[in-house]
């Protein structure tokens, strides 16, 4: 449970950074898909980078903690909405 919540710590402290940067995101579902699936395109490029070759996991770590912030933020704007 402690990575859990070290891990959760992680998303928390990236949507500060991503509201510190972008500002509070209300978009509609479709922007939201978009910003979602370009995300996890990241995460799909770095799984192939170590597929051919890189040993290195930290930046697969780091994608999979950014597409993780932004699922949230997506549910934190449905809930300004409140759906």
């Amino acid at each position: 449970m402690a990575s859990t919540v070290k891990i959760l710590r992680e998303v928390i402290d990236e949507r500060q950074r991503q509201d510190d940067k972008w500002g509070v995101m209300n978009h509609n579902g479709p922007t939201w898909s978009a910003v979602l699936g370009e995300e996890y395109g990241e995460v799909c490029q770095e799984v192939l980078r170590m597929d051919f070759g890189k040993k290195d996991a930290a930046d697969l770590r780091k994608e999979l903690i950014q597409v993780a912030a932004v699922a949230v933020a997506w549910i934190e704007c449905l809930e300004r909405r409140g759906r």
